[in-house]
């Protein structure tokens, strides 16, 4: 599985975490810069940093991707609509959390959010929403 990293580096504990929780290996880890200037438009410094990745079409079509995407919303937010349009279904993504009481602060790998999972939901309520 290749890593997606857009925010801090990832630690050997997440690395772990992240193996264990997806039943994968990790193959690499691609670091990727999400810093974005406010003062000029969204989306093409989201292109540049899904073209930082270096993958080719096919690559985004067929390997097994897990993205740690930015903390900044809408960087994240442009970055998985971009990556819906490269790979074809929302790519999984790694949602971290603190680790209570540890100094210095420590983050934890809190689950594997399946994006696509999410939408196929969603998109069978549009049929049918439950009553409530």
């Amino acid at each position: 599985m290749i890593v997606l990293n857009f925010a801090h580096p990832i630690t050997e504990e997440q690395r772990t975490q992240i193996e264990a929780l997806t039943g994968q290996t990790i193959e690499r880890v691609v670091d990727i810069p999400s810093q974005i200037d406010v003062q000029h438009p969204l989306a093409p410094q989201v292109v540049a940093m899904a073209d930082a990745a270096g993958l080719s079409p096919a690559e985004w079509q067929t390997l097994p991707i897990l993205v740690n995407p930015p903390s900044l919303n809408f960087s994240a937010a442009a970055l998985l609509a971009e990556l819906h349009g490269r790979m074809g279904y929302f790519p999984p993504i790694v949602r971290l959390r603190p680790v209570q009481g540890s100094v210095p602060p420590r983050f934890e790998v809190a689950e594997i959010v399946d994006l696509q999972r999410i939408r196929e939901r969603a998109r069978a309520w549009r049929s049918a929403p439950p009553e409530g």
